[in-house]
């Protein structure tokens, strides 16, 4: 009978077996060569090859521990940056997937003897974030990637081009501002000060001027004075004329002050706030903690606390949990239903959705109250509104 080839049962059946990962204690690493059980692994160890490996590491023994060290580390760090990125994750959890490649250096031909070791060693070097948890250790990869660095540099340029867009409009408020007051510099609040006399011998004297108090060159050197019966007509022939005069300076200047009303608040809204929850909006749930029974499901925000936080009643079961808006996202409805905008230039005014822009991520509304009722607004984007209850 001829000999077995490479397609027979046997070779198939020994091909199958040798797939997949092996016990450890049958593994040699100097060698490479993982050995099926216990009767293998001894005749490998009593081989030619091995004894010659054996010779050669007990050469330099630190040195070669060094390269599986080296090895190891690697080839770890790069399946932590490359499967998990910067996201926090169970040390056990990215062990398990390392050793799943049956060519993995393995951790008792390193220096370190345990994970747990490792992990520390991982934190003390600063490749990566590690902390203990009564679930055990977690790491998390700190990434110094030039790439890397360079779109961060980047995220804070376009912030801080953000701040100097949000101070070019607040010069051009100001200077609507001053044109709404005809070109005239803001008056300075009059300083009161205490009447104080000089001497007890020198008379009070007035200079009255017909149609104002103060002239514009000053007071006149002839001086009259004045008896208590002088003062007291004076006084009364100036407060009948005062409210003539002052209704009709309110007068010509009502529509400018009201102009400057509307900037003045438009100056304050127009500052973007990082919270934007709100009593009586619908919202999604994003978050995966709380299990699939809230997972994508809607509910209304029935009370704010600290701004950043919110009891949300579920549409669905009627649950009432309390979220963190960073587990949440509005809500966008059919066009022609109401909404309310929740950050920006017209934060906390109601509106009505008109139409949506998907390719930019935004909305037209038309504000439905306050002072700019009735006016169309463009470029709302999504996170900046939400659906009313």
């Amino acid at each position: 009978m001829g000999k077995e080839g490479f397609l027979s049962p046997k070779a198939i059946g020994n091909r199958i077996k040798a797939k997949g990962l092996q016990k450890l204690r049958w593994y040699c690493q100097m060698c490479q060569k993982q050995c099926r059980d216990e009767n293998g692994f001894k005749c490998h160890c009593m081989s030619e090859s091995h004894q010659r490996q054996l010779l050669l590491a007990s050469e330099d023994p630190n040195k070669i521990m060094d390269n599986f060290s080296q090895e190891f580390k690697n080839d770890f760090i790069e399946l932590i940056r490359r499967r998990f990125g910067t996201k926090r994750v169970q040390n056990n959890i990215v062990y398990n997937e390392y050793i799943n490649d049956r060519e993995h250096v393995h951790m008792n031909s390193t220096q370190w003897e345990t994970l747990t070791e490792f992990t520390k060693w991982l934190g003390k070097e600063g490749f990566c974030k590690v902390d203990e948890t009564p679930k055990g250790w977690y790491i998390q990869y700190i990434d110094r990637d030039p790439e890397t660095i360079r779109r961060q540099e980047e995220l804070e340029r376009k912030k801080k081009q953000d701040l100097d867009d949000q101070e070019r409009s607040a010069k051009f408020i100001e200077e609507q501002v001053r044109r709404g007051q005809g070109g005239r510099e803001p008056e300075e609040a009059p300083v009161f000060t205490e009447l104080k006399r000089e001497s007890e011998v020198e008379k009070i004297t007035f200079n009255l001027a017909k149609g104002s108090c103060s002239s514009a060159d000053g007071p006149s050197k002839a001086s009259v004075a004045l008896g208590p019966s002088a003062l007291k007509a004076a006084g009364s022939g100036k407060r009948k004329d005062a409210p003539s005069t002052s209704e009709a300076k309110e007068k010509k200047k009502k529509s400018a002050l009201d102009e400057i009303m509307e900037m003045e608040e438009q100056k304050k809204r127009s500052v973007r706030a990082d919270h934007w929850l709100h009593p009586g909006i619908v919202i999604k749930v994003v978050t995966k903690r709380l299990g699939e029974k809230y997972h994508k499901k809607k509910g209304v925000v029935k009370e704010v606390q600290d701004k950043y936080t919110a009891v949300v009643k579920m549409i669905d079961s009627g649950d009432k949990l309390k979220l963190d808006q960073s587990h949440l996202e509005t809500v966008i409805p059919a066009p022609g239903k109401r909404v309310l905008v929740l950050n920006g230039v017209y934060r906390d005014t109601e509106a009505l959705l008109d139409s949506i822009d998907e390719r930019k991520f935004s909305a037209t509304l038309t504000l439905d109250s306050g002072r700019m009722k009735g006016r169309r607004v463009d470029g709302i984007a999504y996170e900046d509104f939400s659906k009313m209850a």
